[in-house]
């Protein structure tokens, strides 16, 4: 230091106004460092995917894609659909099969209750010696209609 020139009480004084306004200017950048660190964009984009990663992901989508396209046209081109006629004759089968499986129930049901009016015993014990197994017995409820 012995061989630099000596500074004069102006430069001195300018030289700490300008040390105090670089320390008031790295005050302001480390508060605003802190902010931006602590701030939902930094964790936003610490938490986003990275370009590999996207591209990785984008390449799945996209295999996916062409297997869902592929599945697509198998199910165009395949000959086995049921046509809108073919599946209205079946739902008027089934309705009318729900309907004689309702009627025949219900006179099976009215011939058993005219029987067991005159019978001593239970209807439990009825169905057991006669040997008539019902559909609760076997868990078989009524289809719903269609």
């Amino acid at each position: 230091q012995e061989q630099l020139p000596a500074a004069s009480d102006a430069e001195l004084r300018g030289l700490d106004g300008e040390i105090a306004a670089r320390s008031a200017q790295l005050q302001a950048l480390q508060q605003s460092c802190r902010h931006m660190e602590a701030g939902e964009e930094l964790k936003d984009l610490n938490s986003s995917m990275t370009t590999p990663e996207i591209a990785r992901e984008i390449e799945a989508l996209r295999k996916d894609c062409a297997s869902y396209t592929e599945k697509l046209e198998r199910m165009k081109s395949a000959t086995n659909h049921v046509t809108p006629e073919e599946k209205e004759k079946v739902c008027r089968e089934q309705q009318l099969y729900r309907r004689e499986w309702r009627r025949r129930k219900r006179m099976a049901t009215e011939l058993l209750d005219a029987i067991l009016e005159g019978y001593p015993k239970s209807k439990k014990q009825f169905f057991e010696e006669v040997g008539i197994e019902t559909d609760e017995d076997h868990g078989v409820v009524l289809p719903a209609t269609v």
